[in-house]
């Protein structure tokens, strides 16, 4: 299949703070795949929630995706679900 940048990438982080370096790494590794990154976690003056959830908008082949996704749901506490909008 070829390139494309339909590829939304979603996924729901737990114990975001024990594992926001392996989710890192993932993200570097595939970082010429990732056009945008939008990250949302519950937040306060007083209080940071140790879950978030993760949008990446992506280009690539389904092949480069899949790998991206897959690496993703390797790190412990992480669900990673893709949905390709060009397809």
């Amino acid at each position: 299949m070829a390139s494309t940048c339909g590829w939304i990438v979603a996924f729901k982080l737990d114990q975001r703070v024990d594992n926001a370096v392996k989710v890192q790494q993932v993200l570097t590794k595939h970082g010429c795949a990732i056009k945008v990154r939008l990250g949302l976690h519950e937040t306060s003056q007083d209080y940071c929630a140790n879950y978030g959830l993760i949008v990446l908008h992506c280009c690539g082949t389904q092949e480069e995706i899949d790998a991206l996704v897959g690496d993703l749901n390797a790190v412990d506490g992480v669900t990673a679900k893709c949905m390709g909008l060009d397809i």
